[in-house]
């Protein structure tokens, strides 16, 4: 199955085209013609012509013409869905098996120690949000004192996609994963020992720095070296990974309850998460370097050798980067800030909202919690696979508007209407199956983890108060004739779920699409004349593989 695709815009908006490949697994060359955040210069990815330098996207065209020419296209480049430019039927389309089918076994294991490892690291986040009033109560602070907890992982989590984003460009997604993976074991052991306060918000933000790399790290090590039919399904099982951790967190929360001390439970919870990533060490030990990354660098040894760059341990790619991506990544901060507000704003604070406000109790809650993740991680599959029939930006858009729609059952009335806050929850993951190969099509190759790890945390940071604003707010709406200390958190969730869903339609609907983009780098004869394969990289290339 080859997309040709063809977008409907005026003749002088300028497009790539790129590489996609048939469901039988075999290569072949079509045209993907795919807009970019401006009109970019014409370039062919096609075997007889391959740019030269394809670790970098090119300079965006801000002339008043191409800016007037991008916007004029949104409408029609959104309606010109890969659907009409296939043989194939619609049916045939979003099956997943064949694709799935066809990946190898080293493939399917670097995908799934990517999705465990992503997983994880979601539930390690989640274990304070199930646990907030024990958590509260152990430590002699209010539930608002514990969201800042979970504020601090969102605000850190910057430096970590920085930190880990250029050692995973620059050494290797495999050591970069394992280090990872042995920190997050030594901080969720001590998550699990705090005695005050100040310790506890102290090893929150240690762990927001280790979980804004996880993500990145996780998602190229699971993507970058799939086949690229495949890609879509395994986009939308991959970021509902994160439902999966919340599943994970609410069912062993309720296992280890009565564990240790009365009202300590929690702790046993983190002691726990932390073992399971010692088994994501021993995986990742077992399988090799990504094959992508290898050639990426050989190709960057070769960028910087023919450029004069003598710099041994500074990545000096990230300056070419920030030439060429400034105006994409400013985008994709952006949109990713409301992709976050989404999940953020609709579950941070739910199972406190259902506890507090609503008197649900543990029982009834491990089960709304655990069905509604369910939703969320087939809402993701479905939507991911869907992409392949209408393009990645209408669906989230699709995905947008059912969420418009379930917002007020999901959070009034909470505890009948939980079946709303299902599909609520199946709408919001559904959008973001999307966002995991939407990221990694549009940014550039040679930065791949930086760029895709950074743009995702920096939204994160822009939505990091999100439970904490919405528990502020909600006390300014106490319940009349309850308890002290009970107040109307559904109606602040109500109105702040809806307008970020709103924002993230209209980000989405002026936002660009590189649908297939080729994320493989490849090599020119013309390069290959110039400058030679040289030895030294396939020397790399087996040090590294060992």
């Amino acid at each position: 199955m080859a997309f040709t695709r063809q977008c409907d815009v005026p003749s002088s908006t300028n497009m790539f085209s790129l590489c996609t490949q048939d469901m039988s697994g075999s290569k072949e060359i079509g045209t993907t013609t795919v807009d970019q955040v401006t009109p970019y210069e014409n370039e062919s990815n096609d075997s007889s012509h391959i740019r030269k330098n394809d670790l970098f996207n090119e300079k965006p065209d801000l002339s008043s013409k191409g800016i007037r020419d991008y916007l004029t296209s949104r409408w029609s480049t959104l309606w010109d869905l890969p659907l009409y430019h296939t043989d194939e039927k619609w049916y045939k389309v979003v099956n997943p098996f064949p694709a799935l089918r066809g990946m190898t076994w080293m493939e399917w294991n670097f995908y799934l120690c990517g999705y465990c490892g992503w997983a994880i690291d979601a539930m390690d986040f989640f274990c304070v949000s199930v646990a907030v009033p024990e958590i509260a109560l152990t430590l002699g602070v209010s539930v608002t004192d514990i969201t800042w907890g979970m504020t601090l992982v969102l605000m850190f989590r910057s430096i970590g996609a920085v930190i880990f984003g250029i050692a995973s460009d620059r050494y290797g997604r495999k050591w970069t994963f394992i280090v990872l993976c042995a920190l997050f074991v030594v901080v969720e052991i001590g998550t699990g020992l705090v005695q005050t306060y100040q310790q506890f918000l102290g090893v929150r933000a240690l762990f927001g720095i280790l979980m804004g790399s996880m993500l990145p790290v996780t998602m190229v090590t699971a993507l970058e070296v799939q086949p690229v039919v495949a890609r879509s399904v395994l986009s939308g099982f991959f970021l509902p990974g994160y439902s999966f951790g919340y599943i994970l967190a609410m069912v062993f929360y309720r296992a280890f309850a009565n564990t240790y001390k009365e009202g300590e439970g929690w702790r046993s919870l983190f002691w726990f998460s932390g073992g399971l990533s010692v088994l994501l060490v021993i995986w990742r030990l077992c399988l090799p370097e990504s094959p992508v990354f290898l050639k990426m660098k050989a190709k960057k040894k070769r960028f910087n050798e023919k450029n004069k760059v003598k710099h041994k341990y500074i990545d000096t790619s990230v300056f070419q980067t920030l030439k060429t991506e400034w105006l994409l990544f400013i985008y994709l901060v952006l949109l990713y800030s409301g992709w976050n507000f989404t999940t953020h704003g609709a579950q941070d604070l739910y199972v406190t909202m259902i506890t507090n406000q609503f008197g649900v109790g543990i029982d009834k809650r491990t089960i709304i919690v655990v069905i509604s993740n369910i939703g969320g991680m087939i809402g993701g599959i479905i939507m991911g696979s869907f992409s392949e029939l209408l393009g990645r930006r209408l669906t989230v858009i699709i995905c947008m508007v059912w969420c418009c729609a379930l917002v007020y059952p999901s959070f009034y009335n909470a505890d009948q209407n939980w079946w709303a806050y299902v599909l609520l929850n199946g709408g919001i993951m559904g959008a973001w199956g999307i966002g995991p190969i939407y990221l990694l099509e549009m940014v550039n190759k040679a930065n791949r983890t930086l760029l895709a790890g950074l743009a995702y945390q920096l939204g994160n940071l822009v939505s990091s108060a999100s439970a904490t604003i919405e528990a502020r707010l909600g006390e300014e709406f106490p319940i009349p004739g309850a308890a002290p200390g009970v107040y109307d958190y559904g109606k602040v969730m109500c109105i702040f779920a809806a307008a970020v869903q709103i924002y993230m339609g209209v980000c989405m609907y002026f936002g660009p699409e590189r649908f297939h983009a080729n994320m493989h780098v490849e090599d020119s004869d013309d390069e290959l004349l110039e400058e030679g394969e040289l030895d030294s990289d396939k020397k790399d290339a087996d040090k590294d593989k060992m």
